[in-house]
């Protein structure tokens, strides 16, 4: 039994040989371990232990599948029956059975560190079990036939793996073993079986090539960590939220710079906050970086339109000023989209709403323009009365084609020939404020009537005010 045990240690060291991992990414990895037994049965626990030799075999990141086979001793003291020794005290007696435990185990790891590795196993095997020794001068039916079969077992526990160097790792685990007989300590009583807790110490061996660990987990071998530059004991080289892995294989980032696009948002921010585009410095392409939506503006930087008012977050705050979270900036009812389409300013509210449309002046309509009233004995325009001309140079601009005739007159106010002259001065005063205003001359004709054609009576001041005034005739 002992030369089986040594050639399972010897091929466990020839198998390790040949792995390339230690905690994870291995394909094959070995070991040996010592198992201090405390058995339960009907017997009072003595010393027992196995020696135990295994393999590893990797089936994902978190799961292994573990084949072991060893040898040991299942030693109880027998404080069931009494032996006088002869000389007047009662001496102990022992079972002794030897055990050669053959088991798979499911490995399960659901984390690592850099030198820790947890796990919980669990299993099935079988189990060998030959009675040695048993205690004298018992002579209870059966009890002297030596136990000599094979039985199932349970093994279950939890264990961590501590690294040593990059090619040996300490191996440490507590658990219980439950076979299904009641004949490990060669007597039965009753339906007790006899089981066993056990602590593990134990040296598992990995080879020199660790060129395809993962240490550190994140998704990159030792070596090609090492191609790139990035450091395989730190899933996140650049401390940006993503693991090195994730940036070279799902986001294609720079594991080295934490800004891969340099629009100063991280790349995990961009990809775990903001779902952005951690390669593009404006992802909507709405002319703003996505920092500058995020940081500044406040606008959603996947949406070139924030606010859904027809021109993009870029053009709202460099071209037209407006707010890019509002769609009606001036609040007057209109959308920005709108008024910058139609010409209108989306800063002013006021000229949200259109003008009402002007009824055109018919051929030989006289219309006084209220406003553009004279002081006495004077032809000189007024500020007010400039306010009047502007409305009235809008629609010479706006048509064109329009010929007006403009007429003076005054009150009856100092004699008729004075009033005439007055009343023609006038005329030609307004006339020469449109076309310092860009109105062609060749459009507008003068006439004074004087104080000929009264709208008010003469006899007031106001009636006189009303009569010192302009009126426009369109004669085209």
């Amino acid at each position: 039994m002992k030369k089986t045990l040594l050639m399972l240690f010897a091929l466990t060291f020839i198998a390790a040989a040949g792995t390339k991992a230690q905690f994870k990414d291995y394909t094959v990895k070995g070991g040996i371990q010592y198992n201090q037994l405390m058995p339960f049965s009907e017997y009072k626990a003595s010393y027992s232990y196995t020696a135990r030799a295994y393999l590893a075999f990797e089936l994902s990141q978190m799961l292994a599948i573990e084949l072991g086979g060893g040898f040991g001793q299942y030693k109880t003291e027998d404080d069931f029956h009494s032996v006088n020794t002869g000389t007047g005290t009662t001496g102990k007696q022992y079972v002794k059975t030897d055990i050669i435990p053959i088991d798979a185990r499911l490995r399960i790891a659901p984390f690592a560190s850099k030198n820790w590795n947890p796990y919980f196993y669990g299993g099935i095997g079988l189990l060998k079990y030959t009675t040695k020794e048993l205690p004298s001068n018992i002579t209870i039916p059966d009890y002297n036939e030596l136990a000599d079969s094979w039985t199932a077992f349970i093994p279950l526990g939890i264990g961590t793996e501590i690294r040593m160097s990059d090619n040996v790792m300490l191996d440490l685990s507590g658990g219980i073993s439950y076979p299904f007989t009641d004949q490990l300590n060669n007597f039965i009583l009753g339906k007790w079986e006899d089981a066993s807790a056990n602590l593990s110490l134990g040296l598992t061996f990995a080879g020199s090539n660790d060129c395809e660990t993962d240490l550190d987990r994140d998704g990159l071998t030792k070596c090609r960590e090492e191609q790139l530059g990035t450091d395989p004991n730190n899933p996140d080289t650049d401390g940006d939220g993503l693991n090195d892995g994730e940036e070279v294989n799902t986001y294609m980032t720079n594991p080295l710079n934490k800004d891969t696009d340099g629009d100063t948002l991280t790349d995990g921010a961009e990809v775990k906050t903001y779902n952005t585009n951690p390669l593009k410095k404006d992802t909507d392409d709405d002319k703003l970086m996505d920092n500058e939506e995020v940081n500044t503006y406040f606008t959603d930087p996947n949406n070139r339109d924030t606010d859904g008012d027809n021109l993009s977050d870029g053009d709202e705050v460099l071209i037209y000023k407006t707010n890019p979270r509002v769609a009606d900036t001036d609040l007057g009812t209109v959308p920005d989209g709108v008024e910058v389409g139609r010409g209108t300013n989306p800063l002013d509210p006021s000229d949200d709403l259109p003008k009402p449309k002007e009824e055109p002046i018919k051929v030989g309509q006289v219309i006084t323009l209220e406003g553009i009233n004279f002081a006495t004995n004077s032809a000189d325009i007024s500020s007010v009365a400039e306010g009047v001309l502007e409305r009235a140079l809008g629609y010479m601009k706006d048509n064109p084609d329009l010929e007006v005739e403009i007429s003076g007159h005054t009150d009856n106010t100092g004699s008729r020939a004075h009033n005439m002259d007055l009343s023609l001065r006038r005329a030609e005063s307004v006339k020469a404020w449109f076309v310092a205003n860009g109105v062609s001359g060749s459009r507008i004709s003068t006439v004074g009537y004087g104080p000929d054609q009264p709208v008010a009576s003469n006899d007031t001041e106001e009636g006189r005010y009303q009569n010192r005034r302009i009126d426009f005739k369109r004669l085209k």
